[in-house]
Formats: structure tokens, sequence, C-alpha cells
């Protein structure tokens, strides 16, 4: 059982819930009856199990259908951090097939204290690589087609996708690129990719706009994309006026839609479940923030 090593197990299906439902973590311990901070053990939990049981289930020979790419943005501890969650979405199945996580410098308009302020900051704290999309979204695509294979790609025109696609050498890719100023219809090529980028705004109240639950570390904030990947392409039908399947269903990796019990019962194990490196670094909690940089990791003694 996922609830191992835990006080209060009654706690883990209602913080499954409560993630998905745009609430903060006090509004689930206070709903609860628990401290916040148990919420965010159970949440992290959910976080890890979740990762495992994608890798369990995701498709590992390549993949067989066009997909869209893109960054979904958001910021960690103050707007002068933010991240960007590279994405990878099946354009037809609407599976999110994985992400991967680029720190990004502050940019946009400015006041000048604001630039003040961040020069500061990067003169105490460093800046981020300025290849990091580039270098992560080449590992996204190396980590879901890891053998050679001819891939449709559709993205924006963000200038660093050229260069990912360079790096993934193993791959044949047909790049196809879509202004980012296009109607965000069912039409547009890339509309799966922006269709999990509302999801993901609308299910998660760290992503909001303008929020208070914002997240402090981005490891936190990895470990609930986690638990919104699962539920999207296993628990949440690909249409919600027709519900005839989940993305999972229409890649044939499931026969049914799955249940909050069903994907929670049983523990899974990271000794006998490989995750991909960059996963596996996500999975025990070795992303590193600046503001935070001795943030807790997963190192648990008893259990994994």
């Amino acid at each position: 059982m996922l609830t191992y090593w835990l006080k209060r197990p009654e706690l883990l299906l209602p913080t499954f819930h409560g993630l998905l439902s745009c609430s903060c973590l006090r509004q689930i311990a206070r709903a609860q009856e628990c401290s916040p901070q148990t919420v965010l053990l159970h949440a992290n939990r959910l976080g890890r199990h979740c990762q495992l049981f994608h890798e369990q289930l995701r498709p590992k020979d390549g993949i067989t259908e066009s997909v869209a790419m893109d960054g979904f943005f958001s910021f960690e501890y103050s707007q002068f951090h933010p991240t960007s969650y590279n994405v990878l979405v099946g354009r037809k199945s609407y599976f999110l097939h994985g992400f991967t996580v680029t720190e990004l410098r502050r940019s946009g308009t400015m006041t000048k204290a604001q630039h003040v302020y961040r020069k500061e900051n990067e003169a105490r704290l460093g800046k981020p690589d300025p290849r990091g999309t580039e270098k992560d979204c080449a590992e996204l695509l190396c980590i879901v087609a890891p053998k050679p294979q001819s891939l449709v790609l559709h993205t924006d025109e963000h200038r660093d996708y050229p260069r990912a696609i360079a790096r993934a050498t193993h791959l044949d890719v047909t790049h196809r690129t879509i202004s980012s100023r296009a109607a965000r219809t069912p039409a547009n090529p890339i509309f799966s990719v922006n269709l999990n980028d509302m999801l993901t705004r609308h299910t998660g109240a760290n992503h909001k706009r303008e929020t208070i639950a914002f997240p402090k570390r981005r490891q936190m904030a990895i470990w609930r994309m986690a638990v919104f990947m699962v539920w999207r392409n296993y628990m949440k039908w690909a249409s919600e006026r027709r519900h005839r399947d989940t993305p999972a269903m229409r890649l044939g990796l499931t026969d049914h839609l799955l249940k909050p019990r069903e994907v929670l019962t049983t523990r899974l194990f990271p000794t006998r479940v490989r995750l991909p490196e960059r996963w596996s670094e996500y999975y025990w909690g070795k992303v590193k923030s600046r503001e935070i940089p001795n943030g807790r990791e997963h190192a648990l003694k008893y259990a994994a």
C-alpha cells in the first residue's frame, strides 16, 4: 500500500483530490484538520509515486504519433526566478509524454528598481544557464524517444527548439512551427499542448495567475506536476463532452478510465521501476533552488 509508514493514511486520498482541485496546502490542511506540513509530505509522496506510475505505463519503444512541445511558464520563490516546464504532448491522443523543468532569467518589462534588484540578485546567487531551455528540451526528446526514429514535432517559433532538436542526433525530426499569435482553437496544430497548459493552471493553485500559493522551491512543483500528469493521462477523459476514452486509452496503454484507488493502491519501488537519470533526480528531490539551496531531499532510511 502507498500508505506505508504514514501516521495519517486517511489523508492521502483527500490530499490527492485537493491537489487537483486548485486547493493550496493550507486549504487542504484546514479541511482535513491537520498541519500544512503533513499535507506537504503527503503531496510529495504522491508526486514520487506518480512518477513511478507513469514510468511503468508510458510508451518505451518510441512515439507513434505526431507531438507538440511547448514551455509552460511559472516561477519559484518570487517572480525574479521564473521557470519553464517543457512538456511534450501527443497531438491526437493528448497524452502528456513527459516534462523537464528549466530555470530561467527574469526578462520582459521591468522598472529601474527591478533592474537594480535583478542585478544584485544575480551577483549574489548567479545566473541561470542561458542554454537551459535548449538542453532540457533536447533531454526531454531523448527521454521520451530514446531509440532512433522519425518524429513529427510541432512547436511555436521559440529559437531554442531547432537547437534542441539538433542535439537529439538519433532522431529524424520533421519540425513544423506555428506562430504563438495563432488562434488557440482545436484547429491549431499545437492545440493539445495549449490545452495541457490551460488544465495545469486550472487545476493547480501553485500556477494560478497572481497567486499567493506559488511554489517556494521548484522541486515541490515538479512533484505536483507529476500528480497532474498521471491524472491527465490515466484518470481524466480526453474530452469532457464525449466520455469515450482517456489519453492513455487512445494509445492502448489502459482499457478503462482509472480511479484514484487503482492508481494509489500498489506501492511502487524506485529500485524496480527504473527512471531516466533526469527524472530520477526529480524523484530524489535533488533539484536545487537558488534562494533555498539547502532544501530537503528525499533520503529516507526505512522506505523509498
